[in-house]
């Protein structure tokens, strides 16, 4: 098994033996904490099926190009994982357990499946990813298309970028306070967003501070127009 192979397979049964330990109101919370992006990803989905189903269909599924499937080349994030398999049956996790044991002898994705991915939500990285052939086809056609594009773009960063409190972030915690540890946890152990978090926490104490010292200020010139 390959270092990322095993990667991913530890994190998965990683995730799949502590949400059985949840009770059903601690998965119910777990859930509703997902819920907006969930909605999120729903309609990211619909418009990529709009927009992009024929022409990746032929330019690559059909011609078995899959250039966003690239052996060991998807990055996944601890929260993918979480979220999959959070609402994956046994039935859909054993799949990718199963393939991740196999030697992967091509230039494939290990989760690139006969019928496409085996993820039941596939990694964030994954759905947002369109190459330039399949950009330049549709953008070019229809500039409203690009708009929304760029709209659901800034939405992903609501829960995947850390310069605020953010989902991906969030679900690791939780692991991490349950005492697990992963390789595949880039929030806690990545440097470069590291360097994000730690610089939104500098501006959101600088921003505090300012309020704290405009009250003080304030209540301050009160105290002086009343004598």
């Amino acid at each position: 098994m390959s270092e990322y192979n095993r990667e991913q397979s530890e994190a998965i049964l990683l995730v799949r033996y502590h949400l059985k330990t949840l009770s059903p109101s601690e998965l119910a919370r777990l859930k509703t904490r997902t819920r907006n992006y969930l909605r999120f990803r729903k309609e990211v989905d619909q418009f990529l099926r709009h927009y992009f189903s024929e022409v990746c269909t032929q330019k690559c599924y059909q011609n078995h190009y899959s250039a966003c499937c690239g052996r060991e080349g998807i990055t996944t994030f601890f929260a993918d994982v979480v979220i999959n398999v959070l609402m994956s049956s046994d039935e859909e996790i054993n799949p990718l357990l199963q393939v991740l044991g196999l030697p992967n002898p091509g230039m494939k994705c290990v989760y690139l499946g006969k019928r496409g991915c085996l993820w039941r939500i596939k990694p964030i990285v994954c759905e947002m990813f369109l190459c330039e052939h399949a950009r330049k086809t549709v953008f070019e056609k229809d500039p409203l298309a690009l708009k929304e594009w760029e709209r659901l773009k800034r939405r992903e960063k609501r829960y995947t970028w850390p310069n605020r409190p953010v989902l991906f972030d969030d679900l690791e915690t939780c692991f991490i306070q349950a005492g697990y540890s992963s390789s595949l946890m880039y929030f806690h152990n990545s440097p470069g967003l590291l360097r994000v978090k730690a610089m939104a926490m500098g501006k959101r104490k600088r921003l505090l501070r300012n309020s704290k010292s405009n009250h003080e200020n304030t209540k301050e010139s009160k105290i002086k127009r009343e004598k």
